[in-house]
């Protein structure tokens, strides 16, 4: 299969589980494994994640225009920016400092695939518990939290660091468990997603940039665009499923792919 294929595959992928608290990083790195597919540079999946972001934009163009005009004269305006800045704060320093570890080790074949199993079944594990033990909700506005709650779920984001752990998963039922009704917090980690990856990718791609000049990027450019399409469908649909359903269904999924994935270590 040639690389442009591939990257329609990881692009529809990275569409499919960014928004879904199953690690999109973690299905990446495996189907990248997998397919035998070598990524252009270093940047490839984080740039085609950014393109899943970007369908965030799309569906919600009117909140952030709101904001961006808004945002001299209205307090709401300013308060909802200030809530996302903070929420970005913990994961600006996390990334600045742990960015080679990140790369170099947690990322590196031999650490990540054994560590992503591990955190697919720990985390699936902890959603179906957790989501019992939330309390009943006493924030429903995503676009208006106290200060402290978006600096917490900021905290929360962090977690995802770590190979297989998901950064929505992490930040909406960290929410959840925080006192933010569910539609909520998935409203304010859309919301947050879309300077946490524009922060990655400039990150990725400035560390990268020795490598960039031998990038094909003619498939980074397949999986950005692909895995925005996918995304802009997931997107619509997200918090409507979860209202109805929690996230249980996904807590499942994350034991069966993890042990799924032991099961391949096991046999490789």
């Amino acid at each position: 299969m040639s690389n442009s294929f591939l990257a329609v595959i990881l692009g529809i992928i990275e569409g499919l589980t960014e928004f879904l608290p199953v690690s999109s990083t973690a299905h990446l790195l495996i189907a990248e494994q997998m397919l035998g597919f070598h990524a252009p540079g270093q940047v490839f999946p984080v740039v085609i994640q950014f393109g899943a972001i970007l369908a965030v934009v799309a569906v919600h163009w009117r909140k952030f225009l709101e904001v961006l005009v808004g945002l001299p004269t209205s307090r709401d305006a300013q308060h909802f920016t200030l809530t996302i800045l903070i929420a970005f704060a913990p994961s600006v320093v996390a990334g600045l400092l742990l960015h080679g570890f990140i790369k170099q080790v947690l990322f590196s074949p031999a650490v990540a695939v054994p560590v992503i199993a591990f955190s697919l079944v720990a985390g699936g594990i902890l959603i179906l518990v957790l989501e019992r033990m939330r309390p009943a909700p006493r924030y429903t506005d995503g676009d208006r939290l106290p200060y402290i709650k978006a600096f917490q779920i900021g905290l929360c984001q962090v977690l995802a660091i770590f190979p297989g752990v998901s950064r929505s998963g992490a930040t909406i039922l960290g929410g959840e468990l925080l006192g933010i009704s569910r539609p909520a917090a998935a409203l304010f980690t859309f919301y947050l997603a879309v300077p946490t990856m524009l922060g990655a990718t400039v990150l990725d791609i400035y560390k990268s940039r020795d490598a960039l000049a031998a990038a094909a990027w003619n498939d980074i450019a397949i999986g950005f665009v692909v895995s925005f399409v996918v995304a802009l469908i997931v997107v619509k649909g997200f918090i409507g499923f979860i209202s109805r359903y929690g996230l249980a269904p996904f807590g499942w999924y994350r034991i069966a792919a993890g042990l799924a994935l032991f099961a391949y270590l096991g046999l490789a």
